[in-house]
Formats: C-alpha cells, structure tokens, sequence
C-alpha cells in the first residue's frame, strides 16, 4: 500500500474507499446525470456501443455462454449497453461468427446474454442489422451479395473477408428488385420481433458504416430508378420503412436509429450529406424515438485500424438543433470529452466502444478516475476467452 503524503494523511484508496461509500462522484458530474430514456431511466450516460466480436458459434451463429458472460461483465444497474450489430436474414451477414436474430437457436442464445445483464440490473437493445454488398459469396452459397444497385466496394485497400475467414475482393453484388426490397423490410420486422422475444429492453437499427440502409441512402451507392432511388425522399424511403416496422412490433420509444453522416466506413460517403441527413433525421424526429445515435466521422471505419480523421465536421454539433429527442453519439470520446459534450447540450448519451472492451467496469472508472486500462486490438475479431472476458475490473484496493 502506498504511504501517506504526509503525517496523518489517509492514502488515496482510503479516500476514494470514502467516497465511494458517501456517494460521492470523484469526476465528470453531467455523465453521472440520470436520464429518461423511452420507459428506461438511465442512471447514467455511458453506454456501451454496439461491437462485432465474431465470438457467435460458428454453425448456428447463436450467442453462447462466453457471450453472456461478456455482457453481463459490463452491465451496470441502470446503464445502457447496445449489443452487437445481428444479421435479420442469413443473407444479410458479411463475417463469420456473428450471432444472427433470424432463428430459435439464436433467440435462445440472445435470451441468456438478455438474462445475464437484467441480473446486473442493466438495459440491453438489439442492434438490428443487414450488411448489404459488405459481404463475399461464400457466406450465401455462392449466390452474390444484394445492394441498392449493383455497384461494387472500390475504396482502394479494402478487401472481403470470406466464410473461411481468408481475405478476397469485393464482388458487384446484386441489385434488390423492388419486390425484394419489401422482403427486407418484412425481415427488420421479424428480426423486431425475435428480439422481442429474447427478452430486450429495444432495438436499434443500424443505418450506419456502409451497410445496406445506408446503401439505399447515399447516391454512391444507389442509382435505382423505382420509388427506392433517385431522389432524397426515395433513397430515404427504406430506412423509414423499416423504422417504422420495428416501431410497429415495439412502439416508438423502444426503438433507435444509429446513422453515420460525414463517415466513409465501407466505402460509404454522400457527396453532400447535409441535405440528405437534414431531411433523414428531420423525419425521424416526428417519430419519438427512444433515442438516435450518431457516429462521429473522426471515427469512421476505425473498427480494423487507428482512426482519428482530423478536421471534419461533428455529427452531434450539426444535428443536435434537428433532433428534438435523446441524441447519442460515438467516436473516440474520452472522458473529458463526453462530459464535455453532455454538459454543453451537444449530446445526452455517449456511447465507448473500444475501451469499453478492455475495461467492463468503464462507467465505475470514469466516476472514480481510475485508470484505464489500454485494449489489444489484435484480439478485438475472434478467439475466446483472450481479449474479451479475461479483461479484469479496477481494484480500489490497489494504490495509483
């Protein structure tokens, strides 16, 4: 133990020891802020943003005792965790080892992760999820990926991963017909559905990072002529419509939209984004959402490498005089910068991804200002046990 600063001091982990039991927060007060979120009260305002881990079994894409144990880990009572991005169809998935919502074994699955956070005491959404033309025919049995239009991922380095977990070239992938697009629709709701049945608190749909919502969305990636394509109000027209099927199997203030305007992950990237997401989050506003969740661009496709792009505009500062309802945001905050952005009114919820990975008790050490504990990328994708849930909690005991 560490020795007193001077004669009669009480060491540092005494006082915080202290503290703690007064209930008294040591540091960045407007996170630790309660928050009505939908029928939820927050006790505070991190959550933990959705994250692939490709951990699923790798036959039924079901989650598994390993899975359960990982959240439950990061469950606070009152807190807000976003679970992995999950495939509604077996079509709509682009990695291996990603848990789905489209099956009872998966639903089974997803119950146990579900239980092991309620015991915490946690609240737990569903991110629903369809990667589009971010795939490789080997996940589909040959047949191609579906896009908005047949236009093929051409960012220079980027690659697909194949089933077998090897590295290939992007493919063109198919364009929906229009009576397929409805298809996709009716499978957001299913996936509503299942993850209601799991026993979720909501569900977030995921119109973010170059997948398939956001493909129908941007001009890049869209040059459909039927009532999905063309104008801003068509490309915008599925997003909608599946919103609006999730909010008819669980009401509106159980479901969230995550969108990423300004970002490039995938390949993504509207030439002009502000009118697009204006009149986007413009009409999601009038649907009283439990929440709408932005990616910060400085961020954006930082899932495989390093990424803090300089000097772009912030999601948060543009829409938040847009948006009448609980905003959240993600991207490389710390925690002066998300106590910042909550007590300046640009956000009400900041979402961690990656330290929230190598340090599950993170909302006990942004309160108390303990340390942080640095993540290992290389284990982020994949594995066991190593870089999931062998990430250990602060001890108070120990001295800083």
């Amino acid at each position: 133990m560490g020795a007193a600063p001077f004669p009669g001091a009480a060491p540092r982990y005494m006082i915080r020891i202290l503290l703690k039991k007064l209930g008294v927060s040591m540091k960045f007060e407007a996170l630790f802020r309660p928050l009505q979120v939908g029928p939820y009260k927050l006790a505070h305002r991190v959550a933990m943003a959705p994250l692939t881990r490709m951990r699923a079994e790798r036959e039924s894409f079901s989650p598994r005792p390993l899975n359960a144990e990982y959240y439950g880990q990061r469950a606070t009572p009152g807190g807000l965790l976003i679970a992995e991005a999950s495939p509604v169809l077996s079509h709509g998935r682009g990695n291996p080892a990603t848990p789905g919502i489209y099956s009872e074994a998966q639903i089974a699955g997803w119950r146990k992760v579900v239980d092991a956070v309620h015991a915490k005491g946690g609240i737990i959404f569903l991110q629903l999820w369809h990667v589009g033309r971010v795939s490789h025919s080997s996940f589909h049995g040959g047949e191609l990926p579906v896009s908005a239009s047949a236009i093929p991922i051409k960012a220079e380095g980027m690659k697909a991963m194949t089933a077998d977990g090897k590295i290939s070239d992007y493919e063109t992938p198919r364009a929906l017909e229009t009576g397929e697009v409805k298809g996709i629709v009716e499978a957001f709701r299913q996936g509503a559905k299942n993850a209601l049945a799991a026993g979720f608190d909501g569900v977030e749909i995921h119109g973010a990072n170059g997948y398939l919502l956001e493909q129908f969305l941007q001009s890049r990636s869209n040059q459909r002529t039927d009532q999905y394509g063309g104008s801003i109000e068509n490309r915008a027209r599925l997003l909608l419509e599946v919103t609006q099927a999730a909010i008819d199997v669980w009401g509106a203030n159980r479901v969230a939209v995550r969108l990423s305007p300004h970002g490039i992950a995938n390949d993504s990237g509207e030439p002009d984004p502000m009118p697009l997401y204006t009149h986007v989050v413009k009409a999601l506003d009038k649907l009283g959402l439990a929440y709408l969740h932005f990616i910060e661009p400085r961020s954006s496709g930082s899932g495989r490498a390093e990424v803090n792009w300089q000097n772009v505009p912030s999601a948060m500062l543009l829409f938040r005089p847009l948006y009448s309802g609980v905003l959240m945001t993600a991207g490389g905050f710390t925690g002066e910068t998300a106590n910042a952005a909550i007590a300046d009114g640009h956000a009400d919820i900041i979402a961690f991804g990656r330290i929230f990975i190598s340090n599950p008790d993170l909302p006990r050490r942004l309160q108390h200002d303990y340390p942080i504990t640095p993540y290992n990328r290389a284990t982020f994708y994949g594995g066991e046990e190593k870089g999931y849930t062998d990430y250990p909690v602060y001890d108070e005991l120990t001295p800083a």
